[in-house]
């Protein structure tokens, strides 16, 4: 979900990270995912070449790292991070503790993002509180950025898992931002893990925001297609017009690499 966010004023960075699955339907990443996450790193650094200001959401592996590229992303930059010390869970408090060491005598400054407003020029960046990471709190915390100028706002939903819970929910109805990025529900976990219902209600959600806020662009991407069957999964959703995978919106075709693991290690 790395992504660059310029406004008028300033360049955001958020998230500057990706990873593999370790396993999936028993297998290990293949090396077509390897080049991938190559050139996916290459196209981070080039952005954090250019970035004033990177937040950090939480400290999972594909939203943070303490090992890769730290002092070409990090040095002189105003870092903005989830609060390492309160509604994290604690393999989260310890990577937070292991990258924010790393981090402290390159960044120019380091600030506690929960709940924060911050303003740069016409610019103000709007820091939620920490949410819960999909449908319950096991897998920590997270927290979602608006980011607004005089032209546009924008809001990265982190990883809500496609708005499940109120209070993920509450707050891009509360931004009515004209680009949502939201990360989409992890279809390609069992049934046990993220059942039917979530799923219907996420639909519900997703379709109450298009319709309610009638953004001019919704992103939808991140966790869902880890699925080959995703656009059938959320069916009327991907039926707006305004509804577009993070690399429809690039202009290039989905690689759903991970989902066709199984088909590349067959082919190998």
């Amino acid at each position: 979900m790395a992504t660059l966010i310029e406004t008028s004023d300033v360049k955001i960075l958020i998230d500057p990270a990706a990873d593999l699955a370790p396993k999936r339907f028993g297998l290990p990443p293949h090396e077509l995912e390897y080049a991938a996450l190559e050139n996916s790193w290459k196209n981070i650094v080039r952005a954090a070449m250019s970035a004033d200001v990177v937040i950090i959401t939480h400290y999972h592996y594909d939203h943070h790292s303490p090992e890769k590229f730290v002092n070409e992303i990090y040095r002189n930059k105003i870092v903005l991070v989830k609060d390492p010390t309160r509604k994290i869970n604690e393999s989260q408090r310890e990577r937070a503790r292991i990258f924010l060491e790393k981090i402290k005598n390159i960044a120019k400054r380091i600030e506690i993002a929960d709940g924060k407003i911050l303003i740069f020029g016409d610019t103000v960046i709007w820091i939620s509180e920490p949410v819960v990471h999909g449908i319950d709190n096991k897998l920590g915390f997270v927290l979602q950025v608006y980011i607004e100028d005089s032209n546009k706002s924008f809001l990265f939903s982190s990883d809500v898992q496609g708005y499940v819970k109120k209070e993920q929910f509450d707050f891009v109805m509360k931004m009515m931002p004209d680009i949502i990025f939201v990360d989409g529900p992890p279809t390609y976990l069992s049934e046990a893990i993220f059942s039917r219902k979530y799923l219907v209600q996420c639909a519900e959600n997703l379709k109450f925001i298009l319709d309610e806020i009638n953004p001019k662009l919704m992103i939808l991407d991140h966790h869902l297609p880890r699925d080959l069957d995703f656009k059938k999964r959320l069916s009327e959703i991907f039926s707006y017009a305004n509804v577009k995978t993070a690399a429809e919106f690039l202009g290039k075709p989905n690689n759903l690499l991970e989902a066709q693991r199984r088909e590349l290690w067959k082919k190998s």
